[in-house]
């Protein structure tokens, strides 16, 4: 993600992700309607905050996955921002189900 001027920077133990585009079309050639899209599941990651807090010693749990890191996450979570025209979502780590490599 690119220096701006409203650039932003999770916190914690958040992560930004760059959600993948919707298919248009089936692999059958059917092109489908904005209403019947589902909203992918997968996506890039953005930008990771410094970790989660330890209670206990006072340092900072580092997150296990990086910018570029290309993802799989729960249906419903995060919460969607736009930033400069771009749809982004801000979400925990615990919210993420696995890194495809």
């Amino acid at each position: 993600m690119a220096k701006t001027k409203n650039a932003i920077r999770p916190l914690h133990d958040k992560i930004l992700i760059k959600r993948d585009e919707a298919e248009t079309k089936t692999t059958s050639g059917i092109y489908l309607p904005e209403s019947s899209k589902d909203k992918p599941k997968t996506g890039i990651v953005e930008a990771v905050g410094d970790g989660a807090l330890n209670t206990e010693t006072g340092s900072r749990i580092p997150l296990t996955v990086k910018k570029g890191d290309r993802v799989i996450f729960s249906s419903y979570s995060g919460t969607e921002v736009k930033l400069e025209g771009t749809d982004l979502l801000i979400m925990s780590e615990d919210d993420i189900l696995a890194v495809i490599d």
